[in-house]
């Protein structure tokens, strides 16, 4: 009887980031049913923005893959190359392995923040990509203040990551998520004080106005240090090499996810690798016209 207790209490845990994901899609339904516009949402939502989860998702899967083998390149090792030809399904391999292990909660931890935490920071990675132009004139949600709006996303991802490192309730997370914020913010006005000249010359914050600026000359033959200081910004930003200290492996084990496991640790990992994604794309818009 214990066993069969223990076995649907860790079901329980594992299965509740799903309950949450299908509780927002119905909360999202019933407030479209409510507002009346039940059919334009539900148009936007399954053939805007749902085939761009999928994109973004599969990006992310083999632009880990390619990372390994750069690094196995470096390394002189092969890399992933056992599952599929030439390691290509080793993503998904991955990605089951993760969403089959056990969701882990520390006994002392705040359950409901640290539970809702790697949701969140995923979430409002997702929404960043919303106002990035793909093509000409195609864009998910074209406002005027696109610029504005993924700096905000950008600034408000700190507050999860403090969630995640208070809640677990460990010093190593909390000094991990302490160390993120602190550099997330810093270099985050940096990069914003870098771009501010290109915001200027275009009389705009629409990322749409500022690649078709670019048609006949790009932006970074004009502003080319602004181009240096921004890549540097978005190292520190995306915690890449050599600005990757909030994890500091040798000293927090792995920073503000530490205490995550399975389901969790998928969420914030995507949200990172998405982010990188991104914010690559989104300087792409600026200095090379889309």
């Amino acid at each position: 009887m214990f066993l069969i207790f223990n076995i649907f209490e860790k079901l329980c845990f594992h299965l509740y980031y799903y309950f949450i994901i299908i509780f927002f899609f119905i909360f999202f339904f019933l407030f479209s049913i409510f507002l009346k516009k039940f059919y334009k949402i539900f148009i936007f939502f399954f053939f805007k923005f749902f085939p761009l989860i999928i994109l973004i998702l599969l990006a992310v899967a083999f632009f880990t893959l390619f990372e390994r083998k750069l690094l196995a390149s470096i390394q002189r090792r092969r890399g992933p190359n056992v599952i599929g030809i030439f390691g290509l399904l080793q993503p998904i391999a991955d990605g089951f392995k993760l969403l089959s292990k056990e969701t882990v909660v520390p006994y002392s931890s705040n359950f409901f923040i640290f539970l809702i935490s790697p949701l969140v920071t995923f979430v409002l990675a997702l929404f960043s990509w919303g106002v990035i132009p793909f093509f000409d004139n195609f864009v998910i949600s074209d406002m005027e203040l696109s610029v504005f709006f993924i700096f905000f996303l950008s600034s408000v991802s700190v507050y999860s990551l403090i969630m995640s490192g208070w809640s677990s309730n460990s010093k190593y997370a909390f000094l991990g998520s302490l160390r993120s914020a602190a550099q997330l913010i810093s270099y985050e006005i940096v990069m914003l004080i870098t771009l501010l000249p290109i915001f200027l010359s275009t009389s705009s914050l629409n990322l749409i106005t500022i690649v078709l600026e670019q048609q006949f000359s790009f932006h970074i033959w004009f502003f080319f240090s602004s181009f240096v200081l921004s890549f540097i910004t978005i190292l520190a930003e995306t915690n890449r090499v050599p600005f990757d200290l909030p994890e500091a492996e040798s000293e927090l084990v792995s920073g503000y996810n530490v205490e995550y496991s399975a389901v969790g640790f998928v969420f914030f990992f995507l949200a990172e690798y998405s982010n990188i994604i991104m914010i690559s794309c989104f300087l792409i818009c600026i200095f090379f016209g889309g």
